[in-house]
């Protein structure tokens, strides 16, 4: 009779029993909860570099969350007065035109690597090196993000002049705010991924309806 919270072999198969079950089960539930956070915290790096691992190491300080070991550092001293300093100096130069365009440019390479650090910092529970390639892939969707961004402040102020251009990102700032809160309401981000793809595939459908009927 096998022990609760151990797995036992029949005809060659390894069978867990209801405790090893409830463990693998808990486990896994982990994982998914681990990658909402990091979608969310990578997305929002994307719209800006500095202000998710500003608000990782916040909310880290005050307990809400346990980075992952190695990026502990983001919730020291230093390092939140250095995150500040960076964040409202982004924000400000994202509001003034041309400057803009020039902090996109340098965030082509700044943000994915803020989102790798902060994908990397909350997937705590998956293991070497599943969480490190994770945390690669999440970052190399931020640029996805970021083009998206990019392109339309290109089309602001192409059409305005730029002066829709401080609108938008005030829009972004808080579309930011909003996507680091993953980390905290992981459920929250696993249901907008899983609403997205939903949109994203109806989408499709369509398109693929309206051809076929053209």
């Amino acid at each position: 009779m096998p022990r609760a919270g151990r797995a036992s072999v029949r005809a060659g198969r390894w069978v867990p029993s209801r405790g090893a079950e409830m463990e693998v089960t808990s486990v896994d539930l982990s994982w998914l909860l681990a990658l909402g956070a990091g979608v969310g915290i990578a997305a929002a790096c994307g719209l800006r570099a500095f202000l998710p691992l500003l608000f990782l190491g916040v909310a880290a300080r005050v307990g809400l969350i346990h980075l992952r070991a190695g990026a502990e550092w983001l919730a020291t001293d230093l390092a939140l007065v250095a995150l500040g300093v960076a964040t409202v100096l982004e924000i400000a130069a994202d509001k003034i035109p041309v400057v803009d365009h020039a902090l996109d440019v340098v965030a082509t390479v700044l943000r994915p690597a803020a989102a790798w650090l902060a994908a990397y910092a909350v997937l705590g529970n998956w293991p070497t090196p599943w969480g490190q390639i994770t945390a690669i892939l999440l970052a190399s969707l931020t640029l996805g993000m970021h083009a998206v961004k990019s392109t339309l402040r290109i089309g602001s102020t192409a059409t305005t002049l730029g002066h829709a251009n401080p609108l938008l990102s005030g829009l972004e700032d808080a579309l930011a705010f909003v996507l680091c809160w993953a980390v905290i309401l992981p459920l929250l981000a696993l249901l907008g991924i899983a609403t997205g793809v939903w949109l994203l595939f109806r989408m499709r459908r369509r398109r693929i309806g309206a051809s076929a009927a053209a």
